[in-house]
């Protein structure tokens, strides 16, 4: 446990004030969720630490070298997989996330997968009070959001399979359905 109440202690110091881009709360709430749904689907505590720290590479000035240095290789190892390329265009972004993903372990999956539920979750309730105003949020479209979601789902149905799988698929299907 100790662990994990250094990377909540971490990941809180590394976002800061940062907010989520579709809600007024403080950034650490994703972070945490994404774990929570983790915990809840049975995986131990080092996916759990990456969890919680699955945005600092991508987000923050925490570098590679610093995450190893305090949780050691695998767990920044774990974040480096599911951290986006920031210099590619949005769309090359997300086709590498996609690949990055594709060829990683099963822990990388179950974190990549939990991200994806806990935003979609995220942009639902967001929707039920913005209405379609939410997309506007986004770097991308509608269209274009909607296009990674069912392309990461396909990749992940290709490649591994675990109920989590089936409860992003779900959480797809009514993304499709919001305007």
């Amino acid at each position: 446990m100790k662990d994990i109440e250094q990377a909540i202690a971490f990941a809180m110091n590394a976002h800061g004030t940062q907010k989520r881009k579709d809600a007024d709360i403080p950034y650490i709430v994703h972070p945490i969720t994404v774990a929570l749904i983790l915990a809840r689907a049975g995986f131990d505590d080092e996916v759990l630490m990456s969890a919680i720290l699955h945005d600092v590479l991508e987000d923050t000035q925490v570098s590679f070298e610093e995450l190893s240095a305090v949780f050691g290789k695998a767990v920044a190892e774990n974040v480096a997989a599911v951290s986006h390329t920031t210099a590619l265009s949005w769309k090359e972004k997300k086709e590498a996330y996609i690949a990055q993903v594709r060829v990683s372990s099963h822990i990388v999956k179950a974190i990549a997968t939990a991200d994806k539920i806990a935003n979609a979750e995220s942009l639902q309730r967001a929707h039920s009070k913005e209405g379609e105003a939410v997309w506007r949020h986004f770097n991308a479209s509608r269209e274009e959001k909607i296009w990674f979601e069912e392309t990461m789902l396909a990749m992940l149905q290709e490649t591994w399979n675990h109920p989590l799988v089936a409860t992003y698929a779900k959480h797809v299907d009514v993304l499709r359905t919001l305007v």
